[in-house]
């Protein structure tokens, strides 16, 4: 898989809602916080604010705009900042719909799709830690295809015929990794893992490392996948995602290692081996090194903290 398809498989999103509104007059919901979850929107038509707990400058969203709230914090929507707000269970018990779209004081001024994903994988923390708390993707010619996704998001949440929840499912893992490409197209002079996929060089060298993180890599060998000198890979490489090549491969190995030991019960000398390491000592050592604790001590408290 490519690197923004590997860092989503460590995440595990599950989409368990997708819902509309389709709202007139003044309103304003207040949505509680999500924990290890991801919240994707768009508004179809209209306008709105959108408020996060923490983040000191609201958003105006307008037709077109999609936004991504990727840290699971609280926030609020409404058609002004000074709308008294509803609390979110109270405001969709209050206006029942018709399937997953919710038609308030008649509708037709503002509609807005949104979904709302867990998160299942015991990386999600430092995977999103370099995201902002609001990724908010403004209306333009080159973000067809995530239009495209919310308008068909739509129409199946009109139509609710049967295997409707299914596909909602599937247009929402569409729409939150075409919302994290539009983000990473627009965004170019951040610092980190996802931001360096942009650059094609670093982007070569970030997929091989992906592709076989077991492989003895060098500096140098990952500079020939960058079509760069040593020197100069290295130092871009670091300038980018804010560290080392050498200390990338080490945290995805960590981070894949991690993953294993939260969920199953194999040996750490397996794990070690088809991570590339000769020993299970050199192993532990750079899993406690990265991860603040042995591989035994994590596996058990991960396996202790799903139980």
């Amino acid at each position: 898989m490519d690197p923004l398809s590997d860092v989503l498989s460590l995440l595990k999103p599950r989409s368990y809602m997708s819902a509309g509104v389709d709202i007139a007059g003044a309103w304003g919901i207040q949505f509680p916080s999500l924990g290890r979850g991801i919240k994707t929107g768009a508004v179809v038509k209209g306008e709105c604010w959108l408020s996060v707990d923490g983040v000191a400058d609201p958003v105006h969203l307008k037709t077109g705009d999609c936004f991504l709230l990727p840290h699971g914090c609280a926030f609020f929507m409404g058609s002004s900042l000074d709308a008294a707000p509803i609390a979110a269970a109270d405001f969709f018990a209050q206006n029942k719909g018709f399937g997953h779209i919710r038609t308030v004081n008649g509708g037709g001024e503002c509609v807005v799709a949104s979904s709302r994903f867990i998160l299942d994988g015991t990386q999600a923390d430092l995977l999103l830690a370099l995201l902002p708390p609001i990724v908010h993707i403004h209306e333009h010619g080159e973000s067809a295809a995530l239009r495209h996704s919310v308008e068909r998001m739509m129409e199946e949440m009109r139509r609710n015929e049967p295997g409707s929840t299914l596909v909602l499912q599937n247009l929402a893992h569409m729409m939150l990794v075409q919302a994290l490409r539009q983000h990473l197209d627009s965004a170019q002079d951040g610092t980190g893992w996802f931001f360096a996929l942009s650059d094609r060089q670093l982007g070569a060298a970030i997929g091989a490392i992906h592709n076989d993180p077991a492989y003895p890599w060098s500096v140098e060998l990952l500079a020939n996948h960058a079509g760069m000198s040593r020197s100069a890979f290295a130092a871009k490489f670091k300038d980018r995602v804010g560290k080392s090549p050498m200390a990338y491969l080490t945290q995805w190995r960590m981070l894949l290692a991690g993953e294993r030991l939260g969920t199953s019960r194999e040996p750490v000398s397996v794990i070690a081996l088809d991570l590339g390491y000769e020993s299970e000592s050199a192993f532990s050592t750079a899993f406690k090194r990265e991860m603040g604790v042995s591989p035994r001590q994590y596996g058990q408290l991960r396996i202790t903290s799903a139980a």
